[in-house]
């Protein structure tokens, strides 16, 4: 995995948005991972406009976080809207 995101920053990810720190696998914290992954590689792809592999690996994080808000809208409404607003995802 990449530097930037090491064990203590999954920790506080999950600790943060999901039940508990080793609470991997809930909808919140995963859409949270993936969405602090989007930004890091997002702020690389405006350095580096030709780097392809990142760029697609970015859609595919983007279209991964994209079904897992769909998953969670379909069970859970107002976890949804939760994450959506602490996560600031819409403008």
């Amino acid at each position: 995995m990449a530097e930037y995101l090491n064990s203590d920053k999954k920790q506080e990810i999950f600790g943060k948005y999901g039940k508990s720190n080793k609470d991997t696998g809930s909808a919140e914290s995963q859409i949270a991972l993936f969405s602090y992954r989007i930004a890091h590689l997002t702020e690389h792809m405006k350095k580096n406009k030709k780097d392809h592999a990142t760029e697609r690996a970015l859609l595919m994080l983007v279209g991964k976080r994209r079904r897992f808000l769909d998953y969670l809208k379909e069970i859970d409404i107002e976890r949804y809207r939760k994450i959506v607003k602490e996560l600031e995802l819409r403008k």
